[in-house]
């Protein structure tokens, strides 16, 4: 949705803009254009290879760029090390580019015959081979059905640890049809989806610990925000959608006084507040030019 998300990022000349995931740098040159001349892009992404492509795309605007190999909890460590108190926008975009799937060689996919290991940053020790071939059973399934809500979870679970027993699970080609196996063959053929998606979505997000990152990110949004700048973010599943959702509604509705009090009596101000209640989704036509954002939401804050 990168039209959406240019239209309520609200910019003007001179602000100053947070791209929190670079990607494929589509929003980092939409954004940097309606900024200029004197406006500041910092740009983060913890995969290196984005940071290489980004340089690239946004060449011609070196001197109003900066970027940093980094996760985007590290903001305001960013900020505070630049002297910026806040900023006119933040853009967060959770999915993946192309780029990460067609080059990155990390096993992202369940269509390629990849080393399964994706990590987003490869400075990380966890990847997703070790979480195959040696978490126990048990802790398979809590993360199949926690962070992928794959219902065969536990058939899953137990088809990978006896696969393990004769040899180790090496890529995402031989995962894949280990997942496609374990799950009954009217429901493989049944889903419009690969019968592997869940799966290597909660691996995904356990390897980078994407939710948690994710919370403690949207704790301190607030604090980051000039008064008037404005969170976009796109999400990709529920889980990712539902920590946004509450953390707005928190910063717009946290009063903790029983609801039979005629005033507040906690204390509570109001930080934020929902540009618009219900997420955005993807128009048909996006959807037919990129079957990737089918599943996206975008939710947009303003900083009071």
């Amino acid at each position: 949705m990168p039209d959406e998300v240019h239209e309520y990022q609200n910019l003007k000349p001179g602000n100053i803009c947070v791209d929190c995931t670079l990607g494929g740098a589509g929003h980092a040159l939409a954004t940097i254009q309606q900024i200029l001349p004197d406006g500041i892009l910092f740009g983060i992404d913890q995969d290196l290879d984005a940071i290489t492509h980004a340089k690239k795309i946004l060449a011609p605007f070196k001197k109003n760029v900066r970027l940093f190999h980094d996760n985007f909890i590290d903001l305001p460590a960013i900020l505070n090390s630049n002297g910026i108190e806040g900023v006119d926008s933040i853009i967060l975009d959770l999915g993946f580019s192309l780029n990460q799937l067609k080059n990155a060689r990390r096993g992202f996919s369940f269509n390629k015959n990849e080393p399964l290991d994706m990590r987003m940053d490869i400075r990380n020790d966890l990847t997703a081979s070790k979480i195959i071939n040696s978490y126990p059973e048990n802790e398979l399934v809590d993360i199949f059905f926690k962070f992928g809500e794959e219902k065969f979870s536990r058939r899953v679970a137990k088809k990978i640890v006896e696969t393990r027993k004769d040899k180790d699970i090496h890529t995402s080609s031989e995962l894949a049809q280990i997942v496609k196996m374990a799950i009954p063959a009217k429901n493989v053929f049944s889903q419009r989806i690969h019968p592997a998606t869940r799966v290597f979505q909660a691996l995904r997000i356990a390897v980078n610990r994407e939710l948690e990152k994710l919370e403690k990110f949207m704790e301190r949004v607030p604090s980051l925000l000039k008064k008037g700048g404005r969170l976009c973010v796109i999400s990709f599943h529920s889980l990712e959608d539902r920590i946004v959702k509450q953390a707005l509604r928190k910063f717009e509705e946290g009063c903790t006084c029983p609801k039979e009090l005629p005033v507040c009596l906690c204390g509570f101000i109001p930080t934020m507040k929902s540009v618009f209640r219900k997420p955005l989704i993807p128009t048909r036509k996006e959807i037919e030019l990129n079957p990737m954002a089918r599943s996206s939401k975008l939710r947009v804050g303003q900083k009071l």
